[in-house]
């Protein structure tokens, strides 16, 4: 087969469109993974207990109020009822709220003996206390 001048144009140019589109899809997946890892880089960075240099808190814009970590609190305990021996990660899916929203909660429902722990850290499982003289 004898190729005419024609047909190598074509051939040109459609390796020149394969070329092109190859560079942008390439382009586009350095993109996204470079957007992954800045976004997991921000997600994962050591925590500094939520202050910064100038000393006030990272997170929230306004501290929440009692009443906010009250209703939280209730929500994280039925969780904890609901799902016996599981870690903040579960609990916090079920809640719908990060896990670090949920730490104060946490906190309080701990101290007040509603909730003991079982670990530590992120392998920390939480289990409900049984209802000491009610009803």
């Amino acid at each position: 087969m004898v190729m005419t001048t024609a047909d190598i144009r074509t051939l040109e140019n459609e390796i020149e469109r394969l070329v092109r589109e190859h560079v942008a899809a390439s382009k586009a997946a350095a993109e996204a993974a470079v957007e992954r890892g800045f976004g997991s880089a921000r997600r994962g960075r050591p925590k500094t207990k939520g202050r910064g240099a100038s000393g006030k808190s990272a997170s929230p814009s306004r501290p929440r109020t009692r009443e906010e970590i009250a209703e939280l609190g209730e929500g994280l305990y039925a969780a904890v009822c609901a799902k016996p021996g599981e870690t903040m990660r579960v609990l916090s899916a079920e809640v719908g709220a990060s896990g670090d929203d949920l730490r104060r909660p946490m906190t309080w429902l701990r101290r007040t003996g509603q909730v003991r722990t079982v670990g530590q850290k992120h392998r920390m499982r939480y289990f409900p206390m049984a209802a000491s003289g009610t009803g």
